[in-house]
């Protein structure tokens, strides 16, 4: 079995709910695009164009899915409008499975030897304590031993916020408070993990230093550090994003990968937004997978990404 095949796998209900808000913007807008048309042409492609980019999909992917669709019209001849919200949802998922949008592999860590290390960075806002809380809590809940690391040392907040969800979940966590190093209580947390032979071992970072050279050499720093103990460490380097930015959330996600070698993405607050088109966008462009998504306030409801049941729920 690996690490992740307990997690929370996307139920069809909580992930229709979450994306709700999504799914009515996106579905209302496609259905004025095709009303009082019967087939598909350039007056149709423009607009869905426009729905497109306005669902915070991004300009380059809506107009990869656009040109993908106007090579169907040329080749059928005539395509009707009755006929688009299938083909769209079609054109979506597979450009979801051509690119590099799968979780990444975790079947041949064995935790027998070392805890599985992910250290989770990201601006400050987005939700990083909070996935960070449920992600242990979901790890406990498989019986899985947990340790945190409070390196977001630079505000004090960050540290009392994490004490508060090791408290609330029931693991411990490896802390020196506002101002220490944060590398030095990353070398820590690894030692501590390995002495109690933990499973699972979530490094927090700061949110964002003055300029992004001090984030990459404080982010490089702790990764270098953090091999002295675990020579593999960090397994996965998490981005935590927020949804509900749209755009945002994609120019975030090029900055931090820019500034350290992101393997992993979690979008949050999908619930609370129309925006989550954003992950079709995100996961096109960047070459990094969403592996988490978050579509609620429970602490089950921070799931894997699964594409199919993505496309299938905002196409319902």
């Amino acid at each position: 079995m690996g690490l992740f095949d307990f997690f929370s796998k996307p139920k069809k209900e909580t992930l229709d709910k979450g994306l709700e808000k999504t799914k009515t913007s996106f579905l209302s807008k496609l259905a004025r695009t095709i009303i009082g048309k019967s087939k598909v042409d350039e007056e149709v492609l423009d607009e869905l164009e426009e729905v497109l980019i306005s669902s915070d999909v991004g300009v380059e992917t809506t107009l990869k899915i656009i040109k993908k669709i106007e090579g169907r019209v040329k080749r059928d001849k005539v395509l009707g409008t009755d006929e688009l919200q299938n083909i769209l949802k079609e054109e979506i998922a597979n450009l979801l499975e051509e690119n590099n949008s799968d979780s990444i592999s975790t079947s041949n860590h064995d935790t027998n030897k070392e805890p599985y290390v992910i250290m989770v960075v990201g601006v400050n806002g987005v939700g990083k304590t909070t996935t960070i809380g449920k992600l242990a809590h979901q790890f406990k809940a498989a019986n899985k031993k947990v340790v945190l690391g409070a390196s977001d040392t630079f505000r004090a907040a960050a540290v009392d916020q994490l004490i508060i969800w090791s408290e609330r979940v029931g693991v411990p966590i490896i802390q020196q408070g506002m101002g220490a190093d944060p590398a030095s209580v990353a070398f820590d947390t690894l030692q501590s993990a390995k002495a109690q032979n933990a499973d699972v071992v979530i490094i927090d970072t700061a949110g964002r230093l003055h300029n992004k050279v001090n984030l990459m050499n404080e982010l490089s720093k702790i990764k270098n550090v953090m091999k002295k103990v675990i020579p593999t460490a960090p397994h996965e380097i998490l981005l935590v994003i927020d949804g509900s930015t749209g755009q945002n959330a994609f120019e975030q996600a090029k900055q931090f990968s820019q500034a350290t070698d992101i393997n992993a993405l979690a979008v949050t607050k999908l619930d609370g937004t129309a925006k989550g088109g954003v992950i079709i966008g995100i996961s096109d462009q960047m070459q990094i997978p969403v592996k988490y998504i978050g579509v609620g306030e429970q602490m089950e409801d921070l799931q894997l990404f699964d594409k199919k049941s993505f496309v299938d729920s905002l196409f319902s």
